[in-house]
């Protein structure tokens, strides 16, 4: 099709993106043709800077070789092989090399095809688990407000952001919310300085009014995303590690986005020395070159599945996709990639740099919190920081801010008040330069703009 055809209303009314309304999008529609590195390309040629990393995904960034001659070559052998009935060399070879990066004793493996088949499963695991081992009534899920989980229905239960599930209501039974750690505007009005991690306890309370004999587990993100990059005080997961094991509750962290490298370490549990029974993996697990994600978790609770036929043991889960030989070859190239080439711990270097040039946009006087970890920043806009009061829902300060970064040359992740940056790993401080000149004047014509439509 020509570029025209392509951009036409009548080519994309049919098409229907995620969490966009469709109307406005054909009216100005991206159409992206070309990536390489950390740049997209549209069809009309303009470059795109992915500040975040498509979507907290190509963390090895565009046009990698290794996992495209990885996929190519695969497919000269086998592109599917009968998850019921067998496995394949590469799905074997990524178990392998994935048992030796995950934390502690999550060695079993389970392959999959996306984040909320991740998650849906790591819930589905805890739940037979108990059930196998002596604790049936256990079935309750504790998450966070805030927090997101998947599209999924029980992954979309999990999840506690209105935006995202007040139209799909009523989601499942036996799901709980507690508050996030958000430190800057603690929902319970103490400071970080002599709280002792109170939010962490009001989960023992929750436990102990609901009865520890119900509960199967707790999910979370180690960094919150749609809340706005929430980041754990210290002493907060390790604090709900210890109540999960008092009440033989599994503990499970969705590392979805935080996950291969993206906070310095392969996994966000190491960064904040703290291993889940059960860890969710997606997104930067292939780098978005074709769909992948799985569930790593303790060696002692994959025993609790094992046995003769006639016991039904096993793991009652599966999906079409998962362990596929294709997925499986990419998934192996990007390890050895991150590996290879020390992204972890250029992601240390890189992310010390860009939190450093971060804190210089205080002086636009509109920035109120700072925050993250790695190649994932968070920044929250306020109209006084001093006070904490926050810009009136109707400017919708930081969605200007992104569609503005947009018509520069620069995609971000954007919310009502705070935009995310979650560039490639491989983002050099050029380009880091580059970006955060490109979110400056973003800002300055966003604050330009809307104190003159609030004049």
């Amino acid at each position: 099709m020509k570029k025209e055809q392509l951009t036409a209303p009548e080519s994309l009314r049919r098409l229907v993106l995620d969490l966009r309304q469709m109307e406005t999008f054909i009216k100005d529609p991206l159409v992206i043709d070309k990536a390489d590195g950390v740049w997209y390309e549209n069809i009309h040629g303009q470059r795109i800077m992915d500040g975040i990393s498509g979507i907290f995904t190509v963390n090895v960034g565009h046009n990698n070789k290794r996992i495209i001659n990885a996929i190519k070559s695969q497919l000269n052998s086998i592109a599917f092989a009968p998850p019921l009935h067998a496995t394949n060399p590469p799905a074997i070879e990524l178990v392998k090399k994935l048992s030796e990066v995950t934390p502690g004793d999550l060695n079993t493996i389970k392959l999959l095809s996306g984040g909320s088949e991740a998650t849906e499963s790591a819930m589905k695991l805890a739940r037979q688990y108990h059930k196998q081992t002596g604790s049936p009534g256990k079935y309750k899920v504790i998450s966070r407000y805030l927090g997101y989980h998947g599209a999924t229905m029980g992954a979309l239960s999990a999840t506690g952001t209105r935006r995202r599930k007040t139209m799909f209501e009523p989601t499942l039974n036996g799901f709980l919310h507690v508050h996030p750690p958000t430190c800057f505007r603690c929902p319970f009005e103490k400071t970080l300085s002599d709280c002792e991690v109170f939010c962490a306890r009001t989960v023992k309370n929750l436990i102990e009014l609901e009865g520890p004999e119900t509960i199967a587990a707790m999910i979370l993100e180690p960094i919150g995303n749609t809340g706005g990059v929430i980041v754990p005080p210290p002493g907060y997961l390790s604090e709900l590690r210890e109540i999960c094991s008092e009440n033989n509750i599994l503990l499970i962290f969705d590392e979805i986005i935080t996950g291969f490298g993206r906070t310095g370490n392969m996994f966000a549990s190491q960064t904040f020395e703290t291993t889940p029974d059960i860890l969710c993996m997606g997104k930067g697990m292939s780098s978005g070159y074709i769909p992948l994600a799985g569930i790593a978790f303790r060696d002692s609770i994959g025993a609790a599945f094992l046995g003769r036929e006639e016991d039904e043991l096993e793991f009652s889960h599966g999906h079409t996709y998962g362990g596929n030989p294709l997925a499986a070859a990419a998934g192996l190239a990007n390890l050895n990639e991150i590996q290879d080439q020390g992204l972890c711990t250029r992601t240390q270097e890189m992310g010390e740099y860009l939190f450093d040039r971060l804190e210089d946009f205080r002086e636009l006087g509109i920035v109120g919190d700072i925050r993250g970890c790695g190649l994932l920043a968070g920044i929250e806009f306020m109209e006084d920081p001093e006070k904490k009061i926050q810009f009136g829902p109707s400017l919708n300060f930081g969605v200007e801010v992104g569609r503005i970064a947009l018509e520069k040359g620069l995609l971000i992740r954007y919310d009502p008040n705070w935009i995310a940056l979650a560039p490639p790993l491989i983002i050099s401080r050029k380009e880091i330069d580059y970006m955060l000149e490109m979110l400056w004047d973003s800002i300055k014509e966003t604050v330009k703009k809307k104190v003159n439509q609030k004049g």
